[in-house]
């Protein structure tokens, strides 16, 4: 396997990887639980994901051909109002993912020695993808943490219980 393709396919798996954390976290969570604040100036979990979503439009909509950071996107607001309930949430998140995923769908050999614009600064495409990945990275770990605040006991872990690193490593390693 060629670079390209073994890098797209790498980031690919990344971002999935991601996308299911944050799913996970959601299928715990009530109604409430998405729009709770820790203090009145923080983000909800609703909120956040906002954010996340008007990212991925905006980066990845006409990702070759357009500045990541669109006219028509208002970053302000993704802080102020958040979704209304878990459904228009879990929509716009699933469009969001569609956004970026389509985007990468179109990259190959021909076209990965592009450059893109961020805000006006030039991006090479590996640069401007892992920019994205650790910007999602970095809030799918808020959501996660929130969730795991909210539930409590009643989290159901999404990584190796504390404790855990042995038996997991017996099992991985003997089967």
């Amino acid at each position: 396997m060629d670079f390209t393709k073994e890098y797209l396919h790498s980031v690919m798996f990344e971002f999935k990887r991601y996308k299911t954390l944050g799913d996970t976290t959601f299928s715990q969570l009530s109604e409430e639980e998405i729009q709770w604040t820790y203090q009145k100036n923080e983000n909800s979990i609703s909120q956040i994901v906002k954010h996340i979503v008007g990212n991925m439009h905006s980066r990845w909509t006409n990702f070759l051909t357009e500045d990541g950071e669109k006219t028509w996107r208002n970053r302000d607001e993704e802080f102020i109002n958040s979704y209304t309930n878990k459904k228009e949430m879990l929509t716009a998140w699933e469009k969001g993912w569609q956004c970026l995923f389509n985007a990468l769908e179109t990259l190959n050999e021909n076209n990965f020695t592009s450059t893109v614009y961020i805000r006006n600064e030039e991006h090479s495409i590996p640069n401007a993808i892992n920019r994205q990945l650790a910007h999602y990275s970095y809030h799918v770990g808020q959501l996660v943490l929130i969730g795991k605040m909210l539930k409590g006991e009643q989290w159901i872990s999404l990584s190796i219980l504390k404790g855990e690193s042995e038996a997991f490593n017996a099992l991985k390693f003997n089967s």
